[in-house]
């Protein structure tokens, strides 16, 4: 009797044991599979592409070349055509008091873009500090002799006028507004040149959060490039849509076609020393230097610097980039003189 018992007290240690050690066993595959959870990255963050000017998602990642095109903001060239696809726009002063347009293109490809104009300096730079090819339609000799000489990739469209591919001029319009960039026929035809076509483009700097946005109320900016003859661009907020239309000498700046608002994120508005520099009013415009400037973004305006870092206008703060939000920006660029208190208004 006294044999049996011990034998199944035998039998119990022997069960209590194997279910401990399994139990233990168990614990430690549960503990090695929540670390490797833990150790792997967030799928969803690390498989988000974003659009490498706007910072807006996309479907899977990109490495066309930008493009970057003069368009002709003259009063007899409105309503433009493809300037609601650019993902970044730089307005400058050309001659006298009219601005002039470089567009840069990437993300979104429009079938048409213009009317195209003539080339400046500090568009060119600036076209190729980031890495754009830079399309124009015609120039002064100096002008072609730089761009020739520095090495711009480039794409003339005096040499292709109303080819009836690359470029093509329209009837509804008197020359010189009436030259057209075929968009399509772009990387082809600077292929044909030796031209890369493809590029790893580094990313803006862009907010992650509504957090990161401070500053004043900002509903309505107006930029007086000249009241004689007027030259006026002015941005209004909207809420619902969190973006700044735009307004060109009092007028709603559209697509020509489908009348579709000209809309950006962010507004960067920045002063720099402008020079005039020959008889046809032809100028100099630091984009070197950096300065004041205002950010325009989610109804708020920050004032804040301007740098030139690696190439890239960019908003500064203690040093740090700021953010830009997702969506496509507007760079607004005004001479020192009279300067941002004097040309920009800013009001809630």
């Amino acid at each position: 009797m006294k044999k049996i018992v011990w034998m199944l007290v035998f039998a119990f240690i022997l069960l209590v044991g194997c279910s401990e050690k399994q139990e233990a066993e168990n614990n430690e595959t549960k503990d090695i599979d929540m670390q490797e959870k833990t150790d792997q990255p967030d799928v969803s963050e690390s498989e988000e592409i974003v659009a490498p000017l706007t910072g807006v998602a996309i479907d899977e990642p990109t490495n066309n070349r930008i493009v970057g095109v003069m368009v002709n903001n003259h009063s007899k060239a409105r309503p433009q055509t493809g300037l609601s696809k650019a993902d970044l726009v730089f307005e400058i002063l050309a001659e006298g008091q009219i601005t002039r347009f470089l567009a840069m293109f990437q993300s979104e490809m429009p079938d048409v873009v213009g009317p195209v104009r003539s080339a400046r300096e500090y568009y060119f730079n600036l076209a190729n500090d980031y890495n754009a090819l830079y399309v124009y339609h015609g120039a002064a000799n100096f002008v072609n002799d730089m761009i020739m000489n520095r090495g711009i990739e480039h794409l003339n469209g005096s040499l292709y006028d109303n080819d009836g591919n690359l470029f093509k001029r329209e009837s509804f319009r008197k020359a010189p507004h009436n030259s057209y960039l075929q968009l399509g026929a772009v990387y082809d035809v600077a292929a044909s040149k030796g031209y890369e076509t493809t590029a790893d483009i580094e990313p803006l700097t862009f907010v992650k959060s509504d957090k990161e946005i401070s500053g004043d109320p900002a509903q309505h900016a107006e930029i007086v490039y000249s009241d004689q003859p007027m030259e006026i661009v002015e941005y209004d907020y909207s809420a619902s849509d969190e973006v700044y239309t735009r307004y060109n000498d009092r007028e709603q700046t559209v697509e020509l076609n489908t009348e579709e608002s000209i809309q950006a994120a962010n507004v960067f508005i920045v002063e720099t020393p402008h020079e005039v520099i020959d008889d046809a009013g032809r100028r100099a415009v630091d984009m070197e230097s950096g300065g004041n400037a205002y950010l325009l973004q989610k109804g708020k305006v920050q004032q804040l610097q301007w740098e030139n870092r690696e190439g890239r206008i960019v908003p500064v703060k203690d040093g740090e980039i700021v953010g830009f939000v997702p969506g496509k920006t507007w760079i607004n660029v005004i001479p020192t003189s009279p300067g941002l208190t004097e040309s920009v208004n800013i009001t809630n």
